[in-house]
């Protein structure tokens, strides 16, 4: 199967991710959002993300240009119909990824393949919701998109030799290195990740140390470019509780509950670096 074209629905930080990645790596592209406001940010990011490519000398101008030329936006999902491969990179809610990837469904041609960029989520539960159970994959790409080489592909329980192929294929030419994960709650990085935030999370609400020092701690002694909790922020609370939930849910042990100072968090709206401020003080 040789995908061209590709579609990528949702404009936020993953999708316009992901639809500058594949733009550049020479696929043309479909960006949707039912927001024409959404779209219109998304494409100004993009350019702007370019344009910095460019003054670091890591493209040429005449890359910049061509890329941008490759990419497209569209508020009706029809503009998706002609793409051989459709990634969806909404919120991590299961219903509301149903509702984008039965809309998707609809509008694609027979044997195009539908994707999900979900963190966690059963990808057999999401393809369930359509009718290509076998042309639907797990693609999970990393935060933020043109900087982490990583690419989680998960198989479905239907998912065809041949999509996975392609998909494989997709994500090489991007640039990216691929690890298969079987479609179990979290898949890799998360069933891995996402346990150790969430225990940062309760040293902190038990009083272990300040937050400066746990990271200051993590950093230090065990060589991550990151502190935990300066982490969490960046992939934002409402995101790691979302996905320490399914977690739970899914794998029904109580080692991966959900502390109760990140559901405090996240009922304040202290979300992370978005909102200004989670467990730092981004304003």
């Amino acid at each position: 199967m040789n995908i061209t074209k590709i579609g990528v629905l949702g404009s936020g930080q993953m999708g316009a991710g992901i639809a500058q990645v594949a733009a550049l790596s020479g696929f043309d592209v479909v960006l949707h959002d039912i927001s024409e406001t959404a779209l219109e940010k998304a494409i100004g990011d993009i350019s702007r993300r370019l344009d910095r490519m460019v003054q670091r000398e890591k493209i040429g101008a005449a890359d910049k240009d061509a890329a941008l030329a490759r990419l497209s936006s569209s508020v009706d999902v029809s503009g998706i119909e002609s793409c051989g491969l459709v990634v969806e990179a909404v919120t991590e809610n299961m219903s509301v990824k149903g509702e984008v990837l039965a809309a998707a469904d609809r509008a694609m041609q027979a044997g195009a393949i539908l994707a999900s960029n979900t963190s966690s989520i059963s990808i057999t539960k999401l393809a369930a919701g359509t009718s290509r159970a076998q042309q639907f994959i797990g693609m999970h790409f990393m935060n933020p998109v043109p900087i982490m080489k990583l690419v989680e592909v998960i198989r479905g329980l239907e998912t065809s030799d041949e999509t996975f192929d392609a998909v494989k294929a997709v994500a090489e030419k991007m640039g990216k290195t691929v690890v298969c994960s079987q479609d179990y709650p979290g898949f890799i990085v998360n069933r891995i990740l996402i346990p150790m935030l969430n225990e940062a999370i309760f040293a902190l609400y038990e009083g272990i140390a300040t937050a400066e020092d746990i990271d200051a701690a993590m950093k230090l002694g065990t060589n991550q470019p990151m502190g935990p909790l300066t982490l969490a922020d960046f992939i934002g609370l409402d995101t790691v509780l979302a996905i320490a939930e399914v977690l739970h849910e899914g794998l029904g042990d109580s080692k991966y509950r959900p502390c109760p100072l990140l559901r405090n968090y996240v009922a304040a709206g202290r979300l992370g670096k978005k909102t200004g401020r989670g467990f730092f003080d981004y304003s």
